[in-house]
């Protein structure tokens, strides 16, 4: 099977600690959905931000690169690897 991009929003939040933390992803149809929906999520009550990205790769094998960052909005951890 052929590489398949999923284009992916996803909000932060912050726990008890006041630590970021990771929301709920969405699954886009497009990097400009995920993008404008990364947007919105931003500004949602108790979010401090949110990422839009795009992650290629095989399903069938489960094999996967690693994530690509279109864009931060708000407060989001600098280190994002865990995409």
């Amino acid at each position: 099977m052929a590489d398949v991009t999923y284009y992916v929003a996803m909000p932060f939040l912050q726990d008890d600690s006041g630590s970021p933390v990771a929301g709920a992803a969405e699954e886009c149809q497009s990097p400009t959905t995920a993008l404008r929906r990364a947007e919105t999520m931003s500004r949602m009550a108790g979010s401090i931000g949110a990422v839009a990205f795009s992650r290629s790769g095989d399903p069938m094998l489960g094999e996967f690169g690693d994530a690509k960052l279109l864009h931060k909005f708000g407060n989001v951890p600098d280190d994002l690897s865990g995409l």
